[in-house]
């Protein structure tokens, strides 16, 4: 198959990117900051958990600068946690349904389930690429994913080397794994859906 047959999907990995930066880093930063502006903890609460879950993203990107096959299990863990983060407190939807029905809350809705959405389709996008995180990474099938983050080296790490960004991103992989198995084995085990992430 010809690299023009494989890369059919490039626009759709920036269309994805584009997706991504706005609904989950630029929209839960405005939201988070009018939270606080409008002193409304549980919206704080729900989107600093959000934060902790969504940072997976963020060491998917440094991943991707090294062209790391886990990039691709990551990437699809991290968009499969994010909508289950979102929903899945069962205080804090109870408490939010109490919240009067003022532009804050509507706003953080409409996001949440937007992102939710957004989240579930790019996860199965990413479904047929995971072979490359077995495979290999250096097909222009493969490779495609990386674009965007290459741009993003470009842009904000032009001095430093992708290997040592990818070490970053493997040890920020190994810092969150070990964070999110002590909150499954330990604090969900104990608390159930009514487990703050962060409370002690």
């Amino acid at each position: 198959m010809s690299n023009q047959a494989e890369l059919w999907f490039q626009p759709l990995i920036w269309m994805d990117f584009r997706l991504a930066v706005i609904f989950t880093v630029l929209m839960p930063l405005i939201l988070l900051l009018w939270a606080f502006a409008q002193k409304t903890v549980v919206i704080q609460s729900l989107l600093i958990i959000y934060w902790r879950v969504a940072s997976l993203l963020a060491i998917v990107v440094y991943l991707q600068i090294g062209s790391s096959p886990l990039s691709f299990i990551a990437s699809f863990v991290g968009q499969s946690l994010i909508p289950l983060s979102l929903w899945f407190w069962a205080d804090i939807n109870e408490e939010i349904n109490d919240l009067p029905d003022r532009p804050l809350k509507l706003g953080f809705l409409a996001w949440r389930w937007a992102t939710s959405i957004y989240c579930t389709l790019s996860a199965i996008a990413v479904i047929p690429f995971l072979s490359c995180a077995v495979g290999g990474t250096t097909t222009a099938y493969c490779q495609a994913w990386f674009q965007p983050s290459w741009l993003y080296y470009n842009f904000f790490h032009a001095n430093s080397k992708p290997e040592f960004l990818s070490l970053l991103g493997i040890l920020g992989l190994i810092i969150y794994s070990l964070y999110l198995l002590y909150f499954l084995i330990v604090r969900l085990g104990k608390q159930g859906r009514s487990a703050m992430v962060g409370d002690e």
